[in-house]
């Protein structure tokens, strides 16, 4: 992946050398901030980061697979311009240093990557597409992919690499008994392969971003960085932590406080904790509102199925310390002694008080 092409590059930014990209091109920060001629470029790198922040996909030039004619540009052109929205959206979330932003903006970019990664394996007829994001998967996530030779669209993967993955996949279709295995081999589609791997994706952008340089502040960039501050305080749902909640939980809360993406694990010892400390889902729904993946319907529609009130009239309960233990979701302290239950800490600590 060192030598991206310019189509590559435009579907997959991250990959790329930012810093000598631009320079390759023969351009300054300044420049992408002040050159009225690259207005078209600052637009789209606030569009990016708006739409990554509001949930809606981005419009990219590229479609089906190839760079349309946009803008009134060439096709090469066009593609130029996909690269540096991306890396200026990158600069100036870099300048503005908010993570949900950055976290939002990273899964956004990552979904989208997702969509180019699975058109490229199911390019047959071109091999070096098809090694190419093979090349990639591997990059991200250490995993070997082989392509079925003898069946369209079909891949597979050691079942070692795939236990590691879909761990922290919770529906049926995931568990390794109702997938295809063969010879220590798990077979899937191209999208249920680059499913597999979006967290090292979205992680993989997040952290570029996080370890990158901290670039030099242009004061055209003020203007950009106020609308992105406005829409961080937009999102941004401050949380009171209870001295009484253990603190797996203010862990929990700490994670999506942050930003930061809670696996499902975490989210159903949360949404089962606070339903079973008496919290109403009106009161709990504010609370993933800083997720990254953040989806109001979806979260109100998860948290009436897990309150038993969707139609299932199934409640869950909160889960067991062990049960915690197993999900790598456990923060024990000496006050969790003698417990099982993380519901069961409130109750002591109010005894003990």
């Amino acid at each position: 992946m060192k030598n991206l092409g310019q189509d590559e590059m435009a579907k997959y930014p991250f990959m790329a050398d930012a810093g000598q990209y631009l320079k390759d091109q023969g351009f300054t920060l300044e420049q992408l901030g002040s050159d009225p001629d690259l207005q078209l470029i600052r637009d789209k790198a606030i569009h990016r980061i708006k739409s990554a922040a509001d949930g809606i996909p981005y419009e990219s030039a590229i479609k089906d697979n190839k760079a349309a004619t946009k803008y009134g540009e060439a096709n090469e052109a066009a593609l130029a311009i996909e690269v540096f929205s991306f890396l200026l959206a990158v600069v100036l979330l870099k300048l503005n240093g908010n993570n949900l932003l950055i976290r939002k903006f990273s899964l956004a970019e990552a979904r989208r990557a997702e969509e180019y990664l699975k058109k490229d394996l199911k390019e047959m007829s071109d091999e070096d597409k098809v090694e190419e994001a093979k090349k990639m998967i591997f990059s991200l996530s250490s995993i070997t992919v082989t392509e079925n030779k003898e069946k369209k669209d079909e891949f597979f993967i050691p079942v070692y690499d795939y236990l590691m993955h879909a761990v922290h996949f919770h529906e049926k279709e995931w568990k390794l008994i109702n997938r295809h295995v063969e010879d220590g081999k798990v077979f899937l589609t191209s999208e249920k392969l680059v499913r597999l791997v979006r967290s090292e994706l979205s992680n993989f952008i997040s952290k570029k971003i996080q370890s990158a340089k901290s670039p030099s502040m242009v004061t055209e960039f003020i203007k950009p960085l106020e609308i992105l501050t406005s829409l961080a305080k937009k999102y941004y749902i401050p949380t009171m932590v209870s001295s009484e909640y253990p603190p797996c939980i203010k862990h929990a809360i700490d994670v999506m406080e942050k930003g930061e993406n809670l696996p499902h694990s975490g989210r159903f010892l949360l949404g089962t904790y606070l339903l079973g400390v008496g919290k109403s889902i009106e009161q709990i729904a504010p609370l993933f509102k800083n997720a990254p993946d953040y989806n109001e319907k979806i979260t109100m529609y998860q948290l009436n199925h897990l309150k038993g009130s969707s139609g299932s009239n199934t409640e869950y309960k909160c889960p067991s310390c062990e049960r915690v233990k197993s999900k790598d979701l456990c923060f024990a302290t000496s006050d969790c002694d003698g417990i099982i239950n993380p519901l069961q800490f409130r109750k002591k600590k109010i005894l003990n008080a």
